[in-house]
């Protein structure tokens, strides 16, 4: 009797955890998926202001070490009507040692110069650093971090508010793609006496060589700048500046799944841009895995493939060239992913290229470091 009891006790306990753990785990879906970082984009002419590409440009998210834009923008002006001094040594609080990572490692009761802290946040994006610079014109991080914001309103950043100098996680700290690619504009066109540090690849601290993050700088013909971010709330973003024929573009990525994928989108913009060339939006590329019918429709045309890997599965090699596809964007509408195999190894293609079209898509993959070979198909 007493075992039953307790077995009828036991069924009960757990049907009233099974009830309780649907509606905990949806709310656990639900909050996962809010948290997703925003996927947003903007290129724009920088001589013009001239919009090219916008999208979710004006969706609030969190501009991550982007936010050191601003930073070194009130930065350069307090050295234009002489706060600062590039050979000044500013003194280290044990506020701005107590900064997560990335740091450049300074310690209370040290002192940076002024033109040795502007590199440690245009490469390292040093932390740490950020608000010794911070301190050192506002008085403190957070009057700093206020006329990060006035500034912001001057240059028409309207949805941007800064909370740090640095970019380590606020939830008031928010700002749009839209009001990044101004800022950068701002930095471009009217600060040309110190845009070049945003193009330099390290510089030496401490008999220590510090390398920065913005691989773009040595893939990408005409980049020279300017900033990289990454925060889990924001997601991979980068505002970045190239030049070619005496055009000048600025395009922002936020939201990047990573580094690489950011990088690459940042290369289409730039590509589109500079080629006049309609882009198609992110979500417009893949669907679900498969291409949209109305690219299909135009797939298959041309007589030359590029090929991008071989495998020791088909499914392996599928990916990679579905990923490619993706990759390329609007230069790669024409095309299909198509596995060919050969013996025991299966080659990830993409196929339906005219020559033209062929030979750009293997120039743009080969700046990203991606292995491209073009293959003429024949006739069948």
């Amino acid at each position: 009797m007493f075992a039953r009891a307790r077995l009828a006790a036991t069924i009960v306990a757990m049907v009233t955890l099974s009830s309780l753990s649907v509606p905990a785990a949806a709310k656990a879906g639900r909050k996962s998926a809010a948290a997703r970082p925003v996927v947003a984009e903007f290129l724009m002419d920088a001589a013009s202001g001239a919009v090219l590409r916008a999208h979710n440009a004006d969706v609030s998210t969190y501009p991550a070490s982007l936010t050191k834009m601003m930073t070194l923008l009130l930065t350069f002006e307090a050295l234009d009507r002489g706060q600062l001094r590039l050979d000044q040594q500013l003194p280290v609080s044990y506020h701005a040692t107590t900064m997560a990572p990335s740091r450049l490692g300074v310690v209370p009761g040290d002192t940076i110069r002024v033109e040795d802290a502007i590199l440690a946040l245009s490469t390292k994006s040093a932390n740490d650093v950020a608000v010794v610079l911070g301190e050192a014109v506002g008085g403190s991080e957070a009057a700093f971090a206020q006329a990060m914001t006035r500034r912001a309103r001057e240059i028409g950043m309207k949805r941007t508010v800064f909370r740090n100098a640095s970019g380590l996680p606020d939830r008031e700290q928010r700002t749009t793609a839209r009001d990044m690619a101004l800022l950068s504009r701002e930095l471009v066109r009217n600060h040309a006496r110190y845009y070049p540090y945003f193009s330099r690849r390290s510089f030496d601290w401490q008999n220590q060589t510090v390398y920065g993050h913005n691989r773009l700088l040595d893939q990408y013909d005409g980049m020279d700048g300017i900033k990289t971010g990454y925060i889990a709330a924001s997601g991979f973003n980068l505002a970045a500046s190239a030049s070619r024929d005496g055009r000048r573009l600025i395009a922002v990525v936020l939201g990047g799944e990573s580094a690489r994928k950011r990088d690459r989108r940042i290369v289409e913009l730039m590509d589109a841009g500079f080629h006049n060339q309609a882009l198609a939006k992110p979500e417009d590329v893949l669907v679900s895995g498969k291409p949209k019918a109305r690219l299909a429709a135009v797939a298959g045309t041309g007589g030359w493939a590029i090929q991008t890997g071989v495998y020791r599965s088909q499914q392996a090699a599928r990916r990679d060239a579905e990923t490619a596809r993706k990759s390329l964007g609007s230069l790669a509408t024409v095309a299909m992913p198509a596995v060919q195999r050969s013996g025991t190894q299966y080659k990830a293609q993409l196929v339906g290229f005219d020559a033209a079209a062929a030979k750009l898509a293997c120039r743009s993959l080969k700046k990203l470091k991606t292995d491209c070979t073009l293959i003429q198909k024949k006739p069948s």
